[in-house]
């Protein structure tokens, strides 16, 4: 039963203040960093492409970024469980700063690819090592706000991150912007050092073999899943698919037969266990989210005639739905955590058949209410599934679930973004697309990613069912 402390409102000031302030300004510069970069790369690429060329792996810059954050923040729990929180997020931190100087010093797309490999290693440590902190620097009844000020300053880095690197491409120079964010980079590797002194590697010395083939598997995986999105042709795209699905049940069969050196919970995919259908919830709804991001810009532009701002703002409303929501709900006391997760994922469900009204027959602010709407359900719920996950799972297990969600977020975005894309090409936008291939891929992907939600819906309940720990 949870203590009456537990049961009532968490107001901002007790998380704002001395004690810890500090802690929670940390998790959220690791955070932003990794947040605002991915953005302000997208931004910053006619430029970078006009000075160094590579046209053609424009996309590569996406995609390693991300095999890189999915990676280690699959390896993050692991390595916070053997060397505690201060080695791995100042190595994590590191990488992210050197990756931003190789970018920086790119001569040519190759390199720039090389930086980006880095930077998505040292971002996604930092972003589940973040998850980690969170659930390790504060106690249970602070882990929404703090969960609900990460929300926030993620839907911010939505507009901060494109406006640096329009600023610096206008005014400065596109290697300016990877300079701005090696020098926070270089902020936060030290400070993670001095700050985090207490958080070292714990008293009985724990040695685990380091694993490596499962992570290959992972990589490899998640590679042949995204290339397949980016060059599509029938046999080959379901070629490439089938075989990184099965690296991918690889990774989980040989992760599960592990006992210490396990990267991810316990039977991370299995609806008997409410951990596992936690997992669940977050890959299928990650997956739900390119209903919008990939091609919503993309359609509003071409298909209803807007400027490219506007599909960046109706993009942004879904930020702004999420920031605004987990802001307002973080203080929500905990025996409401399996009402909020369960509105927010059906908020979310609703989302997906308004976009496939809204996007091929419009008005633009329609779509742009449906994106508050899918922002909103992520708010409500993403504040206190990790508060949730921790109170069920074996404290054994509480670094690994702290990684594994944002870990399995980004496996959902990466898949989505390859699943998207395979559906828009399949129905024609591969070559010449006229208004009738992109009015049916605009309400094709939506559509599509109801499954997603399905899967997402069965993971929730097996979620917030009524248990004990298990």
């Amino acid at each position: 039963m949870a203590s009456l402390q537990e049961d009532t409102a968490v107001r901002w000031r007790e998380i704002l203040n001395r004690e810890h302030g500090l802690s929670l300004a940390l998790v959220c510069l690791g955070i932003w960093l990794h947040a605002a970069d991915s953005l302000l790369v997208a931004t910053m690429v006619p430029a970078i492409v006009a000075d160094i060329g590579g046209e053609e792996l424009i996309s590569w810059t996406v995609a390693l970024y991300g095999i890189g954050s999915i990676v280690a923040g699959a390896a993050s729990g692991l390595l916070a469980l053997q060397y505690g929180l201060r080695l791995p997020m100042t190595l994590a931190s590191f990488l992210f700063m050197l990756g931003c100087m190789v970018s920086a010093l790119a001569p040519d797309m190759w390199v720039m690819l090389a930086g980006r490999l880095l930077q998505g290693i040292g971002g996604g440590g930092l972003m589940a090592l973040s998850f980690v902190a969170v659930s390790s620097l504060f106690p249970r009844r602070l882990i929404a706000r703090a969960m609900g000020a990460i929300s926030t300053l993620w839907g911010v880095s939505a507009f901060i991150g494109p406006l640096v690197g329009g600023l610096f491409v206008e005014y400065g120079s596109w290697q300016g912007g990877f300079w701005f964010f090696t020098l926070q980079a270089l902020f936060l590797t030290l400070w993670v050092w001095l700050a985090l002194r207490r958080h070292g590697a714990p008293a009985e010395k724990i040695r685990l073999r380091f694993p490596f083939w499962r992570l290959l598997w992972l990589s490899l995986g998640v590679l042949l899943i995204a290339y397949a999105g980016i060059e599509v042709a029938a046999l080959e795209t379901t070629l490439l698919v089938s075989l990184g699905i099965l690296a991918l049940m690889a990774f989980l069969y040989f992760d599960g037969r592990e006992d210490d050196t396990r990267l991810l919970p316990r039977r991370p995919l299995s609806l008997n266990n409410p951990i596992g259908g936690a997992m669940i919830l977050v890959l299928g709804f990650s997956i739900t989210t390119v209903a919008i991001s990939v091609y919503g810009p993309y359609v509003i532009t071409v298909l209803h005639g807007e400027p490219a701002i506007v599909g960046g703002y109706v993009m942004a409303c879904m930020s702004i739905g999420w920031s605004v929501t987990s802001f307002l709900l973080s203080g929500v006391p905990e025996k409401q955590d399996r009402a909020m997760i369960l509105v927010g994922m059906l908020l979310i469900t609703l989302s997906l058949p308004g976009y496939a009204y809204s996007l091929p027959f419009g008005p633009v602010w329609l779509i742009a209410v449906f994106a508050a709407l899918q922002g909103a359900g992520f708010g409500a719920a993403w504040t206190f599934i990790l508060r949730r996950a921790m109170h069920l799972a074996p404290a054994a297990d509480h670094e690994r679930v702290s990684s594994a969600i944002p870990t399995l977020q980004r496996l959902g975005i990466s898949i989505g973004a390859a699943y998207a894309g395979i559906l828009a090409n399949a129905a024609g936008m591969g070559g010449e697309a006229d208004g009738s291939v992109i009015f049916t891929v605009a309400w094709l992907i939506p559509a599509a990613c109801l499954p997603a939600a399905a899967i997402g819906l069965l993971g929730t309940f097996a979620f917030i069912r009524d248990r004990k720990k298990v």
